[in-house]
């Protein structure tokens, strides 16, 4: 996957993790809620790093959480348009991957 791709991964997440913590109702369900091997706990962990206008680095926590997601699945997610709406910053998302050390998927 190419270099500026892997911040797409990091939108998607971060969309999720923002709709998640306003309660969106596409997120909302069961208590043991999981989303491309993501739980609520784990999104919300990572909004920190995505959230202007103080911005943190990803913990360890946020990128050992995002390092078991199905970033695939997550992929799947790359297209919308609602990220900036959930007070999600594309620049900062699209650099977590990278502060996380990961590597996306190949075809996302």
């Amino acid at each position: 996957m190419k270099k500026s791709q892997a911040p797409v991964v990091v939108m998607v997440i971060m969309f999720l993790l923002l709709g998640v913590s306003s309660g969106n109702k596409i997120l909302k369900g069961s208590k043991a809620m999981n989303l491309c091997n993501m739980s609520e706990d784990d999104l919300k962990i990572c909004k920190p790093s995505v959230t202007k206008p103080n911005p943190v680095d990803p913990t360890l926590d946020c990128c050992t959480a995002l390092s078991k997601a199905d970033l695939t699945c997550l992929c799947s997610y790359k297209n919308s348009m609602v990220l900036p709406m959930y007070g999600i910053d594309p620049d900062l998302a699209m650099q977590l991957p990278a502060k996380c050390s990961l590597t996306p998927p190949t075809t996302c």
